[in-house]
Formats: C-alpha cells, structure tokens, sequence
C-alpha cells in the first residue's frame, strides 16, 4: 500500500466531509485569517481554501468574488460591542465603551476590517461601506449617544451635547490616530482622552 498518497489525500477528504454552514464557517473563518496577516492586495481565493482545507471550487460555488466573500466574512466576524455600559458616571461609561471599541479594532477581525479600509480602492471601499456602517460605526455612535443621553439626564452633561458633532469625537480621534499616528491606544491614553477632550467638552459649564 502507497501509504504516501493515502496520508496526501487526507486533508482533502477531511475538507470535502464538512457541509453547509460548517464549511461555510470554515471558510469565512479563514478568509478573516488571511486579510488580518496577508491584507486585502494578499488575499487569494485560493489562499482562503487552502485555509479552510477545501477546494477552490467550493468557495467559488458560495462567493462569485473576492468582494462578495470578504464582505460576508466581516459581516460574520466583527465581534458585537454588548449592552451599553452603566458604571454611575459619564466618564466611566465613555471610558468602558472606548475600551471595548478598542479591543474590537484591534481584534482578529478589526485587523481584517483595517485591511480592507486602507487598502481598498474607492470603488472597492463602497462595497464594504454597510457592512463597516451597521457592523461597527452605527452600534458605537448609538452606543454613545446613549451614555451622553443618560449623563445629561443626571445633569454631569449639558444639554445640547447629545449631537452628531460630539458623538463623532469619539470615533474620529481613535480612528485618525490608529491610522495617522500608529497608535495602539493603552488604556492611559484612552483615559487621557476622555478626561482631557470629552468631560470638559461635555461638562455643563463648557463654552
């Protein structure tokens, strides 16, 4: 017996066993694998089968293109911010919530939703554009809109702070350093932010 081709085979016939939602899983998993280390310009379908020790032609049959399976891949991965936080303060709240976004930009699949933001052309980036809107940027700013509704209810906010502007802040600044200044964003940054740009911007005495 030719113990060498049998051994060879096994990874194919591993795979082709996997059906329906597992190998779909499967596949998702290793297409967010390859955006978080090789990027959106390395990603092969190929590459995303051999990860999912399956046949090209399995993934191809799910997704007609690479946009179509990266945008069902971060659909699926992005990890959900939960409830929103209620620690008695705005400050403590606003810090809670910056840490959890943190932790999500720079999780597996945060690595994967970078990827295709900065390297994806303009006609690209439209494509992904809801998956980024409702997956992450429309949970955080409702998020916030909720804590700056609450502080301002116990009076530690004024009263016209719950706006478009200031729940942008936020976002805004993590993305403009994560990007522009390679910050990874430890929790005494974050901390300096809020106590340094959010509370004296929301205190009910700011001008």
């Amino acid at each position: 017996m030719d113990t060498s081709s049998w051994a060879d085979a096994q990874p194919r016939t591993t795979g082709s066993r996997r059906r329906g939602a597992v190998l779909e899983r499967a596949i998702l998993d290793a297409a967010v694998d390859q955006l978080s280390t090789v990027g959106w310009n390395g990603l092969t379908m190929e590459g995303v089968a051999a990860g999912a020790q399956t046949g090209k032609a399995a993934v191809y049959r799910r997704w007609p293109s690479k946009e179509d399976l990266v945008a069902d891949a971060l659909r699926a991965g992005l990890p959900p911010l939960g409830e929103v936080p209620d620690l008695g303060s705005v400050r403590d709240d606003l810090l809670a919530l910056c840490i959890r976004t943190r932790d999500a930009m720079f999780s597996r699949p945060g690595y994967a939703l970078r990827a295709v933001i900065h390297e994806c052309d303009t006609s690209q980036a439209d494509r992904f554009h809801a998956v980024i809107v409702e997956g992450l940027v429309e949970p955080t700013l409702k998020m916030l809109r909720e804590v700056i509704e609450r502080g301002i209810q116990r009076g530690e906010v004024r009263p016209d702070a719950a706006n478009g502007y200031v729940c942008d802040a936020i976002p805004a600044m993590m993305m403009y350093r994560t990007k522009m200044c390679a910050s990874e964003w430890a929790d005494r940054d974050l901390e300096e932010m809020i106590d340094q740009l959010m509370v004296p911007l929301l205190r009910p005495d700011a001008s």
